[in-house]
Parts: structure tokens; sequence; C-alpha cells
């Protein structure tokens, strides 16, 4: 109920307004978002890494409105990559499709992200692109097949929570695309996807030993120790060594655990987000955990 109650409220377009204006909204968010400006996601970044923590750059937004909006999108995630390419460190960037223009042509949105995936190849970073809601799914793979043929610096994001992201999978696992497995953070219905944590933890498991077994570096996006000790299971049983896969979290979640793979020598990559867009994504983070809730009531209650 605590999280189609979130889910709910990410879409009240009211309360987004105030709570995207709020200066204490803002400082609450500051566990969970690197800042409104690029600088402030660079130097959040920069602390990481010399905590030995890698970062994947978010700049917040999704479901542009007009091609004007998608471009300048595009040329803001430029602007991120010139600034990687500037730390001369490992970071990565992080899309969604809708940013780019999926909603409004698939020939925009390709034509954008054509134009990012060749400066991470050029750079050798990475372009991760992530998932969004079910009826993105084929658009989302098509555009990151054509873009990995040309230039092989992307990585897609697959959710557990889907019924179908076994066969999808095993798509881009012939394919060579790595992955990024998370188990999904949208609202769907049981139609497509599973609709109790149990199915879904079990379906993240049997997902997780397939991309090990056949993936090319797969990114176990989790804060669940139960899927991190499954993930570390099936890569002990398959020989493999920690730089043939990487963990993946959320700036601001999970620090402990975060702390203790880096410190046994696992690859540990922060999901870093910044921007005004912060509160789709927000709320998102507060329906996954209920234990983010409760660090949001403690502040508030400081406040």
């Amino acid at each position: 109920m605590m999280r189609q109650t979130f889910l709910y409220l990410s879409h009240n377009k009211g309360l987004r307004r105030w709570m995207e204006t709020s200066r204490l909204a803002a400082g609450l968010t500051g566990r969970f978002v690197a800042g409104n400006t690029l600088e402030a996601a660079m130097g959040v970044c920069g602390r990481l890494h010399g905590e030995h923590l890698l970062s994947t750059i978010d700049h917040l937004g999704e479901n542009v409105t007009t091609a004007a909006e998608a471009v300048e999108f595009r040329r803001s995630i430029e602007d991120v990559y010139h600034s990687i390419a500037a730390s001369a460190l490992p970071h990565t960037v992080s899309i969604k499709l809708t940013q780019l223009g999926l909603d409004l042509s698939t020939e925009l949105c390709r034509t954008n992200t054509d134009i990012l995936a060749r400066m991470a190849a050029e750079q050798g970073s990475r372009l991760e692109i992530d998932m969004e809601s079910h009826e993105y799914v084929d658009r989302t793979l098509a555009i990151t097949a054509d873009m990995h043929a040309q230039y092989g610096r992307v990585r897609c994001v697959l959710q557990a929570y889907l019924h179908r992201t076994e066969d999808d999978v095993k798509q881009v696992n012939r394919l060579r695309i790595p992955v990024r497995l998370c188990k999904g953070a949208y609202n769907e219905p049981a139609s497509v996807a599973f609709p109790s944590k149990a199915s879904v933890d079990a379906n993240y498991l049997k997902l997780t030993r397939m991309l090990v077994s056949e993936g090319s570096f797969p990114a176990f996006a989790t804060h669940d120790p139960k899927m991190i000790e499954g993930a570390l299971d099936a890569v002990a049983k398959a020989g493999r060594k920690p730089g043939d896969f990487e963990f993946q979290m959320l700036y601001g979640v999970r620090r402990d655990l975060q702390s203790k793979l880096a410190a046994k020598g696992y690859g540990v990559r922060l999901y870093v987000p910044y921007g005004n867009a912060w509160y789709p994504y927000f709320m998102r983070r507060l329906a996954e955990r209920p234990a983010n809730v409760f660090f949001l009531a403690k502040n508030l209650l400081r406040a």
C-alpha cells in the first residue's frame, strides 16, 4: 500500500511543483540527489572516487514534450561528458530515452542518443540507458542494440519484475550487450509484472545466474543483501573474478553496504542524480524502501 501511495503522489503535479521549489524539501533530498547543478554532481562524484566508489551521473528529467526540450537535454548530457573528460575519472552517464524525445519520435530519440553514444565511445566511457515503464521496453532495447552495434560502449537496464525480462536477457546476452539488472521501480499491472516481492526476488536471482554465466560485464543494481549474496554465490560457482562484474546502488542508500563491498575489492558504482526535476525520482526512492521513509520522517521532525 505504501508503494502505491508514493507512486500515486509522484504523478501529483501540484505537489510536484511545490516540492521542487521548496527550500525545506531541497534540504531533505540532499541525501539522494547530488544537487541542482552539474558542478555539484561532479563534486559528489569526485568525493565518492576518493572513497573507492564509482559513479554514473544522471541529469534528472523524463518525458519531454517538444523536440527543442529533447535537444536541450542532449546538450546538457554532452556537458556531462565534457566534465567527465576534464576530470579524467571513470564516471559513466545514465539517461532515460524519454529525455531525448522517445515520446515524440523514435528517430529523434535515436539521433540524440547516437551523439551521446559516440561521445561515450570516444572517451572510453559508457552510456547507460535506463529502462522506464513496460510500454518503452521494445523501443529502448532496439535503440540500445543499434548503439551497441555502432559504438559498443552502452549498457542497458533490465527490470526483474517484468515477466518478459528472461527473454530479454537471453537476447542481450546473444548480442553481448552489458546489462544493469534492477528489480524495477514503476507501478506496473500484474499482467506484465510479478505481483509479489518473493516472486520478483526469485526472478532476480534467476536472471543474475544467467547474466553471470552468459552475460558481458553485468551490473547488479540492488541494496538487498540476499540479492547481493546470490550474485556473489553465482560468481563464485562460475569462477568469475571481481573485475568481471560490478554492483550498482543509489547515491545515499545503504552507504554502509556500499563501503563494505568496496572494501572487499568489488566494483561499486553509485547512481548519482542531479538537477531540478528530482521529484518523480525521489518519490520512487521512497516507494522502493521503507527505511527511506523513516529517514525522511526523522529529518522532517528535526526541521
